[in-house]
């Protein structure tokens, strides 16, 4: 995969999941008679060092048409790494005019021995509930899991989960197991979509 020039040096380890993607999946463990929902998710290259996530989920019948909503997501990943100057935040101080990082080969620095990246994400969904990841991206793959849940004082009961993002075939795989009270985990759905729209398309850096 060629990485555009103009794309931010820290995005390149997550560069594979840009663009749009939409496609079907099951909640719980994906068993035939599981509920089955349709997903549009979009990673989008804000031209900062980290990436828009945003998905939006629909419960559909066997067909795959759309019955009703079902939830909306979003938030924002990065590598995992110190702040420095040239970082934005918190809320609108403006970062360095120079970047922390100015190329692909910078960023490796951040690497671990086995060639992966530690990374984070923040994701927001309906109910009074965000949740802070931490993982692992090594080539087309990543996992995530909780370190912490912020509930709202009316929030459902949500103490953790995780998840698996995969590259396979041009396809986009992902997996989400929540986690119990007990540390044990549950299925609790899965999808395999298809890409819509190129990093391209979509990025805010690249819009006229």
């Amino acid at each position: 995969m060629e990485l555009p020039t103009d794309l931010t040096p820290e995005l390149a380890p997550l560069y594979w999941l840009l663009g749009s993607w939409r496609g079907q999946g099951r909640l719980g463990s994906g068993e035939q008679d599981d509920p089955i929902f349709t997903q549009d998710v979009t990673f989008r290259d804000t031209g900062l060092e980290f990436v828009e996530y945003r998905a939006e989920t629909w419960l559909a019948d066997d067909a795959g048409t759309r019955l009703r909503p079902l939830s909306v997501e979003s938030g924002y990943w990065s590598l995992d790494r110190a702040r420095t100057d040239a970082d934005v935040g918190p809320g609108l101080t403006p970062g360095d005019v120079v970047p922390a990082y100015k190329s692909a080969e910078d960023v490796h620095q951040l690497s671990q021995q086995d060639g992966s990246f530690p990374i984070t994400a923040t994701i927001a969904h309906p109910g009074s509930i965000t949740e802070l990841y931490y993982g692992r991206i090594k080539g087309p793959q990543l996992q995530l899991s909780t370190d912490a849940v912020m509930r709202g004082e009316h929030a459902a009961e949500y103490p953790g989960a995780s998840r698996m993002f995969g590259l396979v075939n041009s396809q986009l795989f992902w997996r989400w197991d929540l986690r119990r009270a007990d540390g044990t985990t549950t299925p609790h759905a899965s999808a395999i979509l298809d890409r819509t729209a190129s990093a391209d398309e979509v990025s805010a850096t690249r819009t006229g």
